[in-house]
């Protein structure tokens, strides 16, 4: 499928892929887990990208964030490519310009939420204070509580807290709602929606329930490894006019 260009006519993308294959070798069978993608990410934009499990989101989201590299293709960040980097200039490019989110928080269980959250404060360039980044996901005063003493959604926004405190570009978000109650959820995409709005910083969420695509710019469709298809939405619905 060509390029999605006209989500924003002129405009620069903020992440690009192009032609993104992954095959994976299991014995003598070949996995294709994406099979020549085109995607662009732009700043201030929401994505969201359904489709059933094994249709290759999380390995199209893992290589455009740097955590993965494909077997054929080529990223692009601010027009520079990063698939040919070394390891050590992807964990920069993650470490400054990528936050992500996944289905399971990863909080440390001995530190509070404020320290949680300080962990990547303290090795990125241009963060905002830990308490700030508790702030804009509605947890300004839960900094001092332990994951323990968390709610599941409490501690899934602990986590956007700590991918968002460095300011980054990207926000890559991978089922973040997955292992909670849709009323939990919603006050997870709320969270998502805020920073996405107040920071500017480009988002993609995956998810496999298409309800959550009204709160997206675009939604794109991907199954068997390749973009099915993709809508534009409009205007974005708020999170909790989505009907679930």
């Amino acid at each position: 499928m060509s390029p999605d260009h006209d989500r924003n006519p002129g405009a620069t993308a903020t992440l690009s892929g192009r032609g993104l294959t992954k095959t994976y070798h299991t014995g003598e069978v070949d996995v294709h887990a994406l099979r020549g993608v085109d995607l662009d990410l732009y700043q201030g934009e929401l994505i969201v990208l359904l489709g059933p499990s094994g249709s290759g989101k999380s390995t199209l989201l893992n290589i455009l964030g740097g955590l993965d590299v494909p077997s054929a293709g080529q990223v692009f960040f601010d027009n520079s490519e990063i698939t040919a980097a070394s390891e050590g200039e992807l964990t920069r490019f993650r470490r400054a310009h990528v936050g992500f989110v996944f289905q399971f928080y990863n909080l440390i269980p001995s530190l509070t939420a404020e320290e949680n959250v300080a962990l990547v404060t303290e090795i990125a360039p241009a963060s905002m204070r830990p308490a700030e980044a508790l702030e804009l996901v509605g947890l300004g005063e839960r900094l001092d509580h332990f994951p323990a003493q968390l709610s599941g959604g409490e501690q899934q926004r602990v986590a956007i807290a700590r991918a968002i405190a460095k300011r980054p570009d990207i926000l890559l978000c991978d089922e973040p709602t997955g292992a909670l109650d849709s009323q939990t959820g919603i006050i997870v995409l709320e969270a998502i929606e805020t920073v996405n709005r107040e920071i500017g910083t480009a988002t993609a969420v995956i998810t496999h329930n298409t309800v959550i695509g009204g709160m997206a710019d675009r939604v794109v469709h991907i199954a068997d490894g390749r973009i099915a298809s993709v809508e534009h939405n409009a205007a974005r619905a708020a999170v909790q006019q989505l009907a679930w």
